[in-house]
């Protein structure tokens, strides 16, 4: 399969992996109570960081486990004059690349960069994305080559379901010099399949009141030259009447034992006159689903116009220039999702997605969950205030919107788990033990810990124990030992020291890891 090539992509190929895993601070939580310090317990999390960083902290729990990812990432358009500086080369980026590219970077074109920051992002959005997931990507011509070509590295090629078109632009651009009006955006989708939409029956009816139930008159034309398919041209006679009905032009649809079997079951209207086309009744018991195909052009009279005019309401101003409307993120997340899923939007923005999920659970009375990660200042003040707004109630007159309810909790990015190659104690024992269990294990949550102090769980016929303490040198030796009284097939021993032999270790059925080297890292 084609690869692409740019400056860079040697650094930033395996960058996911050298991300340090950081544990997220939950700042408060907001639910129908207002804001308060209390965890009210929501799946719901909205991030305020570095998304390479959250998307390496939500390995932890989430990894595989994410049902639908909606990004709307930079499009390198070079304009810096926005609230959500859609540049490569805003000051935190430059300063990322000049870490990870070295000197190399400042040599990079916009392309170089853009590509050296999406792809480690993309990397870890795949790693969390279910494999019956789907993800989608908005972009524009700029650089929707070149994510085609990364995104079928990345998610793999077979996993490619389309490039939708979005019509954005409801009224003709004419400042363009080369007087074409560019009215659209792509949506990249790649994973499993997407649902389609819901099958219209208003054009079922009975009026002959036949037995099989409600009916339409289909077209029975067909789309073949007689040199392409010589069995689907033939006259077409009622045998009732010896009307002669001829053929057209690109044949019939069925061929001739087909459409005899369809006379004999009485399936076919009969025109009164020769010039007449016969036509087929299409009975609704007789589809063979609920769904049709989805359009590749997506977003039905939801223009960026239209975006406007929800912030407006929103808000009272426009914060965000050319947004996307919730309706038009709701109508993609419909055809991807599920009660119960969870959606991930990693460049957050003024939290579009969480607007469109909370809007999907008040119509359906569903529990799906958000995860929303937002880098600017402004996570908490625009995105966070966003969704509080959406669960309230928002606007005037009638324009008023009424609350969706809901609820979710606010995080910041705290330290990371190690400093270098040492454990860094700061962030809690507790902390440092669910990471051990999820790297164990790949389980999300890490079990209560019961009985033993040290014991972290029994997986599969191992147990688990990590014997650690801050202030003091622990070592795996006889009176560790005979603390232990879970019995195991296996057991799996964290420790600074071992005092035990490779003998002695066998015979017990122990495999030793030495803390931290023996740690493994996401």
């Amino acid at each position: 399969m084609p690869t692409l090539e740019w400056i860079g992509k040697d650094k930033v190929i395996n960058h996911h992996q050298d991300v340090p895993y950081r544990v997220l601070e939950r700042q408060y939580s907001y639910d129908s109570d207002g804001q308060h310090s209390e965890d009210n317990g929501s799946e719901n999390m909205i991030i305020h960081g570095d998304n390479l960083k959250a998307l390496k902290s939500l390995l932890l729990r989430y990894e595989g486990q994410i049902n639908c990812i909606y990004i709307d990432p930079p499009y390198n358009t070079g304009n810096e004059g926005w609230v959500y500086n859609d540049n490569v080369n805003d000051p935190k980026i430059r300063k990322w690349l000049g870490e990870v590219v070295g000197k190399e970077g400042e040599d990079l074109s916009r392309h170089d960069k853009w590509l050296c920051m999406m792809y480690p992002r993309l990397k870890l959005l795949n790693k969390l994305l279910a494999d019956d997931g789907v993800i989608f990507v908005s972009i524009d011509d700029i650089e929707v080559t070149y994510l085609r070509l990364i995104m079928d590295e990345i998610f793999g090629k077979s996993r490619f379901i389309s490039q939708l078109i979005w019509k954005s632009r409801q009224n003709k651009d004419n400042r363009n010099i080369t007087n074409v009006s560019v009215d659209h955006e792509y949506v990249l989708c790649y994973g499993s399949t997407l649902r389609g939409c819901m099958r219209k029956t208003d054009q079922y009816k009975n009026p002959d009141n036949d037995p099989r139930g409600p009916w339409t008159s289909a077209n029975m034309a067909g789309l073949a030259t007689a040199e392409a398919r010589p069995n689907l041209h033939y006259d077409l006679i009622d045998p009732n009447t010896g009307i002669n009905y001829g053929r057209p032009v690109k044949g019939w649809r069925y061929d001739r034992n087909t459409m005899m079997r369809l006379i004999e079951e009485n399936k076919i209207i009969w025109p009164d006159s020769p010039s007449g086309r016969p036509r087929k009744k299409q009975f609704l018991a007789e589809l063979e689903g609920t769904y049709t195909g989805y359009s590749s052009v997506i977003g039905e009279n939801l223009y960026t116009r239209s975006g406007s005019v929800e912030q407006l309401n929103i808000w009272g101003e426009i914060r965000f220039d050319f947004p996307k409307n919730s309706a038009l993120i709701q109508e993609l997340l419909e055809q991807a999702t599920k009660n119960g899923d969870i959606i991930l939007d990693s460049f957050a923005g003024s939290g579009t997605t969480a607007h469109a999920v909370l809007n999907m659970n008040k119509a359906d009375g569903g529990n799906r969950k958000f995860i929303l990660v937002e880098l600017g200042d402004y996570a908490d003040t625009i995105t966070a205030e966003r969704v509080k707004r959406v669960i309230q109630g928002y606007g005037s007159g009638k324009n008023k919107k009424e609350g969706t309810g809901g609820h979710f909790s606010y995080y910041e990015l705290g330290e990371p788990l190690f400093i270098e190659d040492i454990l860094n104690e700061s962030v809690g024992t507790d902390k440092i033990r669910e990471y051990i269990w999820y790297t164990e294990t790949r389980q999300p949550h890490a079990p209560v810990f019961d009985g033993h102090p040290y014991f972290l769980g029994n997986h599969n016929g191992t147990a688990y124990y990590f014997y650690y303490e801050p202030d003091r040198i622990c070592s795996l030796d006889y009176d560790f030992l005979a603390t232990i009284s879970i019995r195991a097939d296996n057991y799996i021993l964290y420790a600074d020291r071992c005092a035990l032999s490779s003998e002695e270790l066998l015979r017990f059925g122990i495999t030793f890891k030495k803390i931290p080297r023996d740690i493994a890292r996401l």
